[in-house]
């Protein structure tokens, strides 16, 4: 983790804020907005300082976020932590019908990670809440040369 994103955590658990309401004063997504928190997208300069007024910090102390990252943060693999376990446990298992189905619906080719979004909603249940993931891209067709 970024030292930049350990402030930012500190200062958002501090002030009792949420994602939800960091994201609004930045007018991103929820999603992109801890995203860039974790340095895996960048921040404009317009949108470091509404950051930086959102957490009551310095916009020099955000000046990390603004410059393009090294993606891919995970530092091991398969990832040793529970939820992001779950996922990469989610791929060992789905993946390869995930990427049948991609095929047969689209063609050859990928989603993209770029052209991307995805968020994560509670869906309530009387059985215990439930965790929706979406993933959002583009779909990408290989190209002949």
């Amino acid at each position: 983790m970024l030292p930049v994103t350990r402030l930012i955590l500190d200062q958002k658990s501090k002030k009792g804020l949420t994602w939800k309401s960091i994201a609004q004063q930045l007018g991103r997504s929820e999603a992109w907005t801890v995203s860039a928190a974790f340095g895996q997208a960048v921040l404009s300069e317009e949108e470091a300082a509404a950051l930086a007024r959102a957490l009551d910090l310095e916009p020099e102390s955000l000046q990390e976020l603004q410059a393009i990252p090294y993606r891919g943060a995970i530092p091991e693999i398969p990832p040793r932590d529970p939820v992001l376990y779950r996922f990469y446990e989610i791929l060992l298992v789905y993946g390869p019908a995930m990427k049948e189905l991609i095929h047969e619906k689209f063609g050859d080719g990928i989603m993209s990670a770029i052209d991307f979004e995805w968020k994560i909603e509670k869906i309530p249940d009387p059985k215990g809440d439930r965790v929706r993931v979406e993933l959002n891209g583009k779909f990408l067709a290989y190209r002949k040369w």
